[in-house]
């Protein structure tokens, strides 16, 4: 690869890090190249670039983002083989991996960088698949702020029909 090539790799993977809130960094050696294309099949699907990156031009791209963004944490998970998941979701991606492992071990996560948080570890897949997607957040919170108000109407309404038979029976008894 040649120096240009190099630099061309590492602003593309740079822009890829800036715009990215998150992305997964696995090791997939040891998969056929049909497993291979299988998963960057199912990855393309689901609007998640994957990209097989050198370690030291991964890094280079990430060392000029700015402190906040906690990248440089995740130098450490670039070693050996790397394969990096880009997604504009922070749960997809480990959902993916899962699924698409079945009973292999293979592809291992290595790190999960997930707006400024970093996990590291196969053994966080468990955690990451369980996250809630903003979505998911924001529905659960509707639904929280409407049980009350829910329930006040239905109360209401309850106790109207309550009211009106007891006046009703009132009434008859007067007569």
């Amino acid at each position: 690869m040649t120096r240009t090539d190099k630099g061309t790799l590492i602003e593309e993977l740079k822009e890829k890090f800036e715009n990215s809130q998150f992305f997964y960094v696995t090791d997939a050696t040891g998969l056929s190249v049909a497993k291979i294309n299988q998963l960057r099949r199912t990855c393309f699907e689901k609007g998640i670039d994957i990209k097989t990156v050198k370690n030291t031009l991964a890094i280079k791209a990430m060392e000029d983002q700015p402190e906040d963004r906690n990248l440089k944490a995740i130098f450490s998970a670039f070693k050996g083989q790397s394969t990096v998941l880009f997604s504009s979701d922070g749960k997809l991606p480990a959902t993916i991996i899962k699924e698409f492992r079945g009973k292999d071990v293979k592809p291992v996560l290595k790190a999960a960088y997930i707006d400024s948080d970093i996990f590291f570890g196969d053994d966080q897949l468990e955690v990451l698949v369980k996250l809630k997607t903003k979505k998911e957040l924001i529905g659960d919170v509707i639904f929280l702020l409407q049980s009350p108000a829910s329930r006040v109407v239905s109360s209401l309404k309850s106790g109207g029909t309550t009211i009106a038979g007891l006046l009703k029976t009132l009434e008859e008894r007067g007569e």
